[in-house]
Formats: C-alpha cells, sequence, structure tokens
C-alpha cells in the first residue's frame, strides 16, 4: 500500500533502510520494465508517461513524454543519461534515493532507455557522492548478474549497458550540454543549441538527459498507469513529489507529498515549523538559484504553476529558510560567492559580471558602500540576470535569489549604507574586498 501511495520512497518505509534486489523484486520491482520490454511498443511507453503527465523533477518542469519524444527515428546509437550531479545548494534529495533504494533508478532507466531506442545509458554521478555511488554501483552489478541489463533482457532481443560516470564537480555540469561535454572527457562549458541533445547529444548522437527523481518516477507509471499517478497530485500537476527543508527548523529533513502541498503544511506539518525564537523572514523554494518568498506565500502549492505566478520557481523544491537572526545582505553575498566560483567562465557578463556583485554586496556587508550601490544592483542584475544575455542559465539562476532579496529585503541594504554596519552581527567583521 505504502508503494502505491508513495512510489518513491514506499518500499523504503517498508523495508525500513536500504532496498536490496531481493526486496525490491519481493515488492513487485522490475515487472513494470518486463511489462514494457515484452508487452509494449517504445512508442506506448512514451504514450502512458505523456498521459501521466509526469515533468522533470530537476527543476525545469519540462514534460518527459514530450522530451523523450523528441528523439529521431535514425538508425545507430542512441543514449540515455541521467543527471545525478546534484550540485543545486540546499538540495539532497536523489541522493536519497540513491542511497536506499538504487534498484528504482536503474528500473527507470531501463524503461526510458527501451522507449527512446538507447542501448547506452549513463549516470552522471556528483563526485562526493561516495555512499550513493557505493549502493547504486552494486545495485548495477546485482541487476547485470540477474539477467535485467546486458543483453537478452527478459528473453527479448532488448540490450542495455548502464555504466557510472563519476563527475569532476562542477555546479555548470547539471546544465545538460555542459554535462554532456564533461562525459566526454571535455571543458565542462555548455552547448550551443540548437541542435538541442536529443537530436545531437553525446558523442553527436541522440540523447535524453534526464533527472533522478524524474526516472524514479517512471516503474510506478507503467505499474499502476496513467490516472492513478494524476490521481497522486493535488491540483493540476501530477505524482508526489520529494520536498525538503533545511534551516533552523524543529524537524529538517525530506518527504514524499502529493505535489501541489502547500509550503505552510511542509514547514509546520512535516518540518516541525520553526525552532523556538526564531521567526521565519524568507523561502528560497527549489534551492539556492530560485527566488526568494516571504510569510505571504506560506499557503501557496508547492507546483509548478503557482510557485512560478508567485515570482520564483519550484526548482528541486527543496526549500532553504532564513530566519530573523540571518543577514540578508550577507546570505547574497554567500550565495553570489558561489555562483561566481562556479561560472564556466566562457561568457563575459557571467564571468565578469558574478565577481563584480559579489564585489559590490562585500563592500555593503564590510561598511564600504556607497550611495547608489543598490540602484547599481538593480541595474546590474537585471541585465546580467536577463534570459538571452548570457550563454546558458546559471547567471539568471545565480541572479534570482539577489534580485528578489533585494525586493523583499532592501531595508537591510538601506541600513548597512546608512550605518556602516550589520545590526545581525555584534562587531562588524573585517572583510578584504572580494576581487
Amino acid at each position: 500500500m505504502s508503494v502505491e501511495l508513495k512510489p518513491l520512497t514506499g518500499r523504503i518505509d517498508d523495508v525500513g533502510g536500504l532496498v536490496s534486489l531481493e526486496a525490491y523484486r519481493e515488492a513487485g520491482g522490475y515487472e513494470a520494465a518486463r511489462r514494457a520490454l515484452t508487452e509494449m511498443t517504445p512508442g506506448e511507453v512514451q504514450e502512458i508517461v505523456k498521459e501521466a503527465n509526469l515533468r522533470g523533477r530537476g527543476g525545469a518542469g519540462f514534460p518527459t513524454g514530450v522530451k523523450w519524444s523528441f528523439v529521431p527515428d535514425v538508425e545507430g546509437r542512441k543514449y540515455l543519461v541521467c543527471n545525478g550531479d546534484e550540485m543545486e545548494p540546499g538540495t539532497f534529495k536523489d541522493r536519497y534515493l540513491l542511497e536506499y533504494d538504487p534498484h528504482l533508478l536503474v528500473e527507470g532507466m531501463l524503461i526510458a532507455s527501451y522507449a527512446i531506442g538507447a542501448d547506452q545509458a549513463y549516470v552522471f554521478l556528483r563526485g562526493e557522492y561516495h555512499e550513493p555511488y557505493r549502493q547504486l554501483d552494486a545495485a548495477i552489478r546485482a541487476a547485470r548478474e540477474a539477467g535485467l541489463l546486458g543483453d537478452g533482457i527478459f528473453g527479448t532481443s532488448y540490450a542495455l549497458s548502464l555504466d557510472i560516470h563519476r563527475s569532476g564537480g562542477r555546479y555548470i555540469c547539471g546544465e545538460e550540454t555542459a554535462l554532456l561535454n564533461a562525459l566526454e572527457g571535455k571543458r565542462a562549458n555548455p552547448r550551443t543549441k540548437p541542435p538541442f541533445p536529443p537530436a545531437s547529444g553525446a558523442w553527436g548522437r541522440p540523447t535524453i538527459v534526464n533527472n533522478i527523481e524524474t526516472l524514479c518516477n517512471v516503474p510506478g507509471i507503467l505499474s499502476h498507469g496513467a490516472e492513478w499517478y494524476q490521481d497522486l497530485g493535488i491540483g493540476e500537476d501530477s505524482g508526489t513529489k520529494l520536498y525538503g527543508v533545511s534551516g533552523r527548523v524543529n524537524n529538517p529533513g525530506l518527504w514524499e507529498l502529493p505535489i501541489g502541498t502547500t509550503i505552510r503544511e511542509i514547514i509546520e506539518v512535516h518540518a516541525g515549523g520553526m525552532m523556538e525564537g526564531y521567526r521565519l523572514r524568507g523561502i528560497l523554494p527549489g534551492g539556492a538559484s530560485t527566488d526568494f518568498l516571504v510569510e505571504e506565500h506560506l499557503d501557496l502549492p508547492m507546483d509548478y504553476g503557482s510557485i512560478q505566478a508567485a515570482g520564483s520557481r519550484m526548482g528541486t523544491g527543496t526549500m532553504i529558510l532564513m530566519d530573523d537572526s540571518v543577514c540578508p545582505v550577507g546570505i547574497s553575498l554567500n550565495l553570489q560567492h558561489f555562483f561566481a566560483q562556479e561560472s564556466c567562465g566562457f561568457c563575459t557578463p557571467c564571468r565578469e559580471g558574478l565577481p563584480w556583485l559579489e564585489q559590490v554586496l562585500a563592500d555593503i556587508e564590510a561598511g564600504r558602500g556607497e550611495p547608489g550601490d543598490l540602484e547599481l544592483l538593480d541595474k546590474n542584475a537585471a541585465f546580467i540576470g536577463a534570459p538571452g544575455n548570457t550563454f546558458c542559465l546559471h547567471a539568471t539562476g545565480a541572479i534570482e535569489p539577489l534580485q528578489s532579496a533585494l525586493k523583499y529585503f532592501r531595508e537591510d541594504f538601506e541600513e548597512h549604507l546608512a550605518t556602516g554596519r550589520c545590526k545581525y552581527r555584534d562587531v562588524m567583521p573585517v572583510q578584504e574586498s572580494a576581487g
């Protein structure tokens, strides 16, 4: 029953820890893949995923079945690549799935590979994820030994090779074309688009890149049907979602809930509310590269459309909470420092602009701010963050928390300029220029 209500974490709950191959198969694991390979055409698999309205769980929310349908019907090798880099600050949902139910990903990749006609699949894994690597590697080896990977899967002519590529560790690898360059052994710079990866991806061949959580939804859809998956969600979006909360709450963590659960329920019920003595001021709803929301947004459903309408993005669905003991200027500086150092350096607005914004914020935080600094931040953030002004969307994501902090917490920035100090600190820190 828990698997039907919680297709991503139900087996973990039932077993009480790591789900072995034996436990996974006892609970019906790999039966969806068997049905797909022996009873369905690749096109039929694509159609049921489309009908289910599975949207990408890596942050963009693009319809998964539609993305699969972009792969051209051509001869030769095709690739499925699973993005397991998970370098977004505040995000740890994919790690949980890998550590406790890696066969769910293996089965999801097997079904997805069959659906797009891929015979080679890779998991592009964050290099620092040592325990997830061990569990996933063991699961892949166990699946091979059981005949669930390799040649003649389920007695069919279909064959799939599945391997792990461990990332060198750069945030920009989360951009799918930079990921593909890194997979090929090149520098992780984003590529010019078009062509898009479904037409020309890894080594110039048709390639689909999906997130771990996205692919882990696929076996449940094949097992229970599109209507079942639609009914799991609240509102227009379908399925469940792994929501996480970090910050000064009583019960930080990760929960699988119906997509569309309100921010208030996630924070106050599942995360246990704010710790005593702290008040919520700001919410980064989907990791560090999303716009701040504030208390007035607590009753919003955590779904793609509602969060976008409020001026932010659901992103990964893992919230970072800012309480009233944290300086908005300081957190903005910290985030800009991260995004500046993680830029691939390919285009000027990102390479030069993000460190410049960091410099201005460092001066304001250290009491060296000047009149007009906030207007400069507004102007340059608007330029650097505008889609189309940089080669990829790294700078756009980097600007989102800054521009929203300037909107919602402007009085804190103004007070820094007026007093030359930070009221959140007993003593103003000595901070050198960022340059």
